[in-house]
């Protein structure tokens, strides 16, 4: 650079001499060629004490503009002086020199700033941001030297804006999105619109659906008040983006109730739903956190992550045990003297517990029926239980392994007064172990096929921090037998699901009508015990409660006595392994029980 500058002075000293005497410039005798071969020294040196020569050219800003237009100024300045005083040369050529040498000095700078992008960098992706305020901004100066986006515009709803330019973009108007992404053969849009609500979001995504293009989303208003602002931090967009529901403000009373300054207890405590129950249960200051867990890999992880955030105040116990173990549950509950109980300790995927009936029940119902009783033998106040929409007609093993674990719970609640057992029913939540979400993202990062079960499947959808706010809530609304279910919305096709994640990846669904597609979707039938659609209510009976989005179901519920006797056999054919007794039970327990697959539980089923 500072050959190619020295270079450049000379020449530009020559075109200011020959704009100012209208002819051809070039020095014959030794003072000239002194006047015109002393600047790149005197301009080296000013440079050089400026630090014009310190700065990487790929990074090349408006900082090292600025230094080039203070160090070319005081040089003209210098090299005038002496030269204007010793050799009377015209005033104007010191002008013309000035400013040929900030023009040609910074576009030296930009033209080499633009090759090496492109030898570097190659074929990037021209890519809009959407939105075009603060968040707008700040990641354009942090992608301006992107090796992936090039960026190209804005675009923004606000009037005022368009048509104008942000740090040397023009923001396009949102109305004609689709012409605008094929004008400007659009690769990628960065959504930058951090406090936007869910549903603004939503909008968004879908006015962007049909256009194949790459979407990436901003991190929340928090993160970007931290300057978490990166090419790094754009994420992909997730479902929840693409639920366009706005979650409900939490009542914070309800959250305190059964937590703060008490004795808390998590079964299942390193499981999705376990873990950040784990969570938010350590952010509303209980006296005491116990998570019991029977995956030691599991409690190790999660422990280790609480351990991180921990309050001084606030203790932690990581408990290794089983739900079946009832001893060991009496101990606990006795030596801590637990006070509130969320109990997430299940085992939940319908193939699995399919295949493996025998230990699906005693899991689920017996393992819930020994929390229980160990909850009312250590007078425990409050037991919540997690259950699911699977429970509501069920067809497979799970779903009535947790209906019967419901029943239990009512059968105990009118059966004694001290422990208010509660349960919380709800669907799928975002990103839990088994969920079709890292699935597809897997499979279109693989290019393909995504694997989905039938065209026709819908189910529901929840955030899972919403999902274990609302349980804590219901837990405190709970008199004792209650069944809640949260509002979760409108269900999801599984197949407009999974052309949406392929579209906003910028990819081509590969089908009959468009067979030069990119990722193919194949449907693979349901699974054993699977259904079409998921319902929350067995009845249509709901009571309002404090928080709109949990609901108050009244249920059918058998008594202990008769309960009872049904439990007794079915354990003693759990015992025995006897899967075709096994479901018989299940069905005498449940009615709604309609078994949508065969006994496939060839491991433990008698012959």
């Amino acid at each position: 650079m500072l050959l190619i500058d020295a270079l450049a002075i000379i020449f530009i000293l020559l075109a200011s001499f020959s704009i100012r005497l209208g002819f051809w410039y070039f020095p014959n005798t030794n003072s000239s060629f002194w006047l015109l071969f002393s600047a790149p020294f005197i301009g080296g040196i000013i440079f050089q004490y400026f630090g014009l020569y310190k700065s990487v050219t790929r990074y090349v800003g408006l900082h090292t503009l600025w230094i080039i237009v203070q160090g070319v100024s005081l040089y003209a300045f210098v090299w005038g002086v002496i030269f204007i005083i010793g050799n009377g040369i015209p005033r104007s050529v010191v002008l013309i020199n000035w400013i040929l040498s900030i023009l040609i000095l910074v576009s030296l700078r930009m033209s080499a700033l633009w090759l090496l992008t492109k030898q570097i960098f190659g074929e990037r992706k021209n890519t809009l941001i959407y939105g075009a305020g603060r968040a707008g901004a700040q990641l354009v100066s942090a992608l301006r030297h992107s090796p992936e986006y090039k960026l190209v515009g804005f675009i923004d709803q606000a009037k005022g804006l368009q048509g104008n330019q942000i740090l040397g973009l023009k923001v396009y108007s949102a109305n004609d999105i689709g012409g605008l992404i094929k004008r400007l053969k659009i690769d990628a849009v960065l959504i930058a619109m951090p406090s936007a609500s869910r549903s603004r979001k939503f909008e968004i995504i879908n006015s962007l659906e049909s256009n194949s293009v790459m979407v990436r989303m901003l991190p929340g208003i928090a993160e970007l008040a931290e300057g978490k602002v990166s090419i790094d931090d754009l994420r992909e967009v997730s479902i929840k983006d693409l639920l366009g529901r706005d979650a409900a403000l939490p009542n914070q009373k309800l959250l305190n109730k059964n937590i703060i300054n008490q004795v808390v207890m998590v079964t299942g405590a390193g499981g999705s739903i376990g873990s950040e129950i784990c969570r938010q249960v350590i952010s509303l200051k209980p006296k005491v956190l116990i998570m019991y867990e029977m995956s030691e890999s599991s409690l190790y992880k999660i422990e280790k992550e609480l351990a991180s955030i921990i309050k001084p105040h606030i203790k932690i116990y990581p408990v290794l045990g089983n739900v079946n173990n009832k001893n060991r549950l009496k101990n606990v509950f006795r030596h801590f003297q637990v006070d509130t109980v969320y109990h997430a300790a299940a085992y939940k995927h319908v193939p699995m517990v399919e295949f493996n009936n025998t230990e699906g029940v005693d899991n689920n119902i017996f393992g819930t029926l020994n929390c229980a009783q160990a909850a009312i033998d250590g007078d425990v106040k409050t037991f919540v239980l997690i259950s699911t929409d699977k429970a509501v007609h069920p067809t497979n093993t799970m779903g009535a392994s947790k209906r019967c674990a419901e029943l239990v719970l009512q059968a105990l609640s009118q059966k004694q007064r001290g422990t208010k057992f509660t349960m919380v029913r709800f669907g799928n939540v975002l990103d839990s172990s088994g969920s079709v979400i890292p699935l597809f993202k897997k499979q279109i990062k693989e290019g393909g096929p995504i694997t989905v079960t039938d065209k026709s499947i819908t189910r529901y959808f929840m955030m899972i921090s919403e999902a274990v706010e609302l349980v804590i809530q219901a837990g405190s609304m709970g008199q004792g037998g209650d069944v809640f279910v949260l509002d979760m919305g409108k269900p999801v096709s599984i197949d407009v699901l999974a052309r949406k994640m392929i579209k906003l990846s910028g990819l081509e669904v590969k089908d009959e009508s468009n067979p030069d597609g990119d990722i193919e979707i194949k449907y693979i039938g349901l699974r054993p015990g699977e259904k079409l659609f998921e319902e929350l209510l067995i009845g249509a009976n709901t009571i309002d409660t404090d928080n709109s989005l949990i609901m108050r179901a009244k249920e059918d519920m058998m008594s202990w006595d008769e309960l009872k006797l049904i439990l007794e056999n079915l354990k003693k054919e759990v015992d025995n392994c006897d899967n075709e007794k096994i479901r018989k039970l299940l069905i005498q327990l449940v009615p709604s029980f309609k078994p949508q697959s065969k006994i496939i539980d060839i491991l433990h089923k008698k012959a």
